[in-house]
């Protein structure tokens, strides 16, 4: 099945229902679909085919989604560049997925053209504003063209998103997510994220259409959900409650940092949330302290997702009836983990020689199903080492519950071993959350001759919060081990974080590695 189709059986069957809303501007469903055929037929005359990739840079806004769906109509490959990525990054990411069309916004003109040399393969850039010389009008091509266009005959197997990770080290990876793989996350939004559908729902884009948002945004466009994308062109707490209220949203992902905001903000008992159904969080750990704090705030609306771009969003969730404030000691201590398989999804975990662990093991997260990717773009050796035995090797580790919980760690780099003892930083991390003078902290092993790493707590406190470094070693003692707590603490004013708001602790270690051959 080609996952374009989710858009043209809710253009069939909801043809008056709000599409898109974007400030002042909206489409029905109909539109939507129209202004989407018709941007396939000016995409197939710039000589846009089955198989091509389709680069889209933009910040959230209605032709970010009519792109989308016409990449997936055509049967092509969409490439979602973050937006928050240098020029030189974005560029790499646009030659290497050999793109030939990149469909950009206004912010990103300029950029684009002091790159150009580095995408010999592009042959036209599509801007929705300020198109000069070359490039071409998104409104423009659109005039003409049929209000109708069939989607392409797909294989289960093509590429249909086509996903450029972070990562942790060297450039970026293109994970190969195929109609299979989305339309297998799509049905698995309906059973495990969001299985009330007796209203009419709404979803908030608050986080990047480039990242998990955007991939959300398929089962949404299935069950014709109106798809509202903030005025405010930054992430703006107010303008977030402001829409939730007037649009009546029901569900929306962010990520954690984000959560975090929504619930800090002295304004939040001003609005009316109380549509609220879903509250999808995910992308990194969230700390029990701040999750009790936003299921007082938001009441029991929250799930969490626990995923990767190589699986997307979908190897373990926490479902609704898992986020609870009033529990017993066994579902307090659940809220700290990342749940249970999803729909469909097997989850294992396994030692440095793949061999399977036990119950209360900590290993490598392992996982099987059909949402996992098909590969790397252009990297066999890669996508061997990633999916051998037939298993994704997520990186991540963590152990599994006798309820089949999962409970994450870190990630593998991540993991401190001091004296020969494995210490993961998540655990000092908890602690350390729950003094009142601090407000973010990461914890990271440095290099000690004796020990070979030592335990340090990078910190940020809270305003006019004052601790000293010996009574924050005092309070881990209370609480953990005593080979685990901080042999020391750094006090800084914002920790280091990259474009999607994680933690960039290889950043932090930087300092305390530089110049060394091995990193234990």
């Amino acid at each position: 099945m080609n996952v374009g189709q989710f858009l043209t059986k809710a253009a069939r069957d909801f043809p008056s229902t709000p599409g898109i809303v974007h400030g002042t501007q909206s489409w029905s469903y109909a539109e939507f679909d129209e202004r989407t055929s018709r941007l396939c037929h000016a995409l197939q005359e710039l000589g846009l085919e089955r198989g091509d990739n389709l680069a889209v840079l933009m910040t959230n806004c209605g032709p970010m989604l009519e792109t989308m769906f016409a990449g997936f109509r055509l049967g092509c490959g969409v490439v979602p560049i973050n937006f928050r990525l240098h020029p030189n990054e974005f560029a790499y990411i646009i030659d290497h997925s050999e793109s030939r069309i990149v469909a950009t916004s206004p912010e990103f003109n300029e950029p684009l053209r002091s790159v150009a040399a580095q995408m010999p393969r592009v042959e036209h850039v599509i801007t929705t504003d300020g198109a000069i010389g070359d490039e071409l009008d998104y409104e423009t091509i659109l005039e003409g063209q049929p209000g109708e266009c069939p989607d392409a005959e797909v294989d289960p197997d093509d590429v249909a998103w086509l996903f450029y990770t972070s990562g942790t080290t060297g450039r970026p990876k293109g994970a190969m997510l195929t109609h299979r793989n989305l339309e297998a996350m799509s049905m698995g939004f309906f059973t495990d994220m969001c299985p009330d559908r007796s209203q009419p729902e709404a979803t908030l884009h608050a986080a990047p259409l480039s990242h998990g948002s955007g991939l959300y945004a398929l089962p949404n466009v299935a069950m014709a959900a109106t798809h509202v994308i903030p005025s405010a062109t930054s992430f703006d707490p107010v303008n977030i409650f402001e829409c939730i209220q007037q649009h009546r949203i029901t569900n929306i992902f962010v990520a954690p940092t984000m959560l975090k905001r929504l619930i800090d903000h002295p304004d939040i008992g001003r609005f009316d949330l109380g549509s609220l159904k879903s509250v999808i969080y995910g992308g990194a750990p969230m700390l029990v302290q701040d999750l009790l704090r936003a299921l007082e705030q938001l009441g029991p609306c929250l799930v969490q997702l626990y995923g990767q771009g190589e699986s997307p969003m979908t190897i373990t969730y926490l479902p609704h009836q898992d986020h609870v404030v009033d529990g017993d000691e066994t579902r307090h201590r659940r809220l700290g983990s990342a749940g249970i398989a999803r729909t469909d999804v097997e989850v294992g975990i396994v030692d440095d020689n793949d061999r399977r662990l036990a119950t209360g093991e900590v290993g490598e997260i392992i996982t099987r199903s059909d949402l996992v990717m098909k590969g790397y773009w252009r990297d066999p050796a890669a996508s061997d080492n990633s999916l051998r035995g037939g298993w994704l090797h997520t990186g991540d580790v963590g152990y599994l519950d006798e309820d089949g919980y999962l409970f994450l760690m870190d990630r593998s780099h991540d993991m401190i071993i001091s004296g020969g003892e494995n210490i993961y930083p998540r655990e000092i991390e908890e602690i350390l959350v729950r003094h009142p003078a601090v407000h973010e902290v990461a914890v990271i092993g440095i290099p000690d001759e004796e020990w070979g790493e030592a335990v340090k707590a990078v910190v940020s406190t809270v305003d006019g919060g004052e601790v000293t470094e010996e009574e924050l070693i005092e309070f881990c003692r209370d609480h953990i081990a005593s080979y685990k707590k901080p042999r020391s603490v750094d006090f800084v004013d914002d920790l280091p974080r990259n474009n999607y708001g994680k933690i960039v602790k290889r950043e932090l270690r930087e300092a305390y590695w530089q110049g060394r051959e091995r990193r234990v």
